[in-house]
């Protein structure tokens, strides 16, 4: 077993992963967004729940909007950018299957964990 206490601090950290899945929580400040046209997990789905705030993800050009609670499914390859439309923070814990990145956050190569 596995267990870490969210901190939602940073803008991106890894909290846990094992050899097929793993978590990571990111925040990101009024007006500002993670990803664009050119971001995409060639190798990994990725699970987004919004733990609070709200904001706007563009999955493949289609815009949604993102409020506490909300969970969306991005697809491995889908290009994707979540922007924080709100006035406060936006947090969110999103899931990589398998993993996308190191524990140090750097993105890991296509199907590689």
């Amino acid at each position: 077993m596995k267990k870490v206490s969210l901190r939602f601090t940073s803008s991106f950290r890894v909290v846990l992963d094992d050899a097929a899945a793993q978590a990571a929580e990111m925040t990101r400040p009024p007006g500002e967004s993670e990803g664009g046209p050119a971001n995409r997990h060639r190798g990994s789905d990725q699970w987004l729940y919004v733990a609070s705030g709200s904001g706007e993800a563009t999955v493949e050009g289609q815009k949604v909007a993102l409020a506490e609670g909300d969970l969306v499914l991005i697809g491995r390859g889908e290009r994707h950018e979540i922007r924080n439309t709100g006035t406060g923070l936006l947090r969110t814990l999103n899931f990589y299957v398998p993993p996308a990145y190191t524990s140090e956050g750097e993105e890991l190569p296509s199907g590689q964990s």
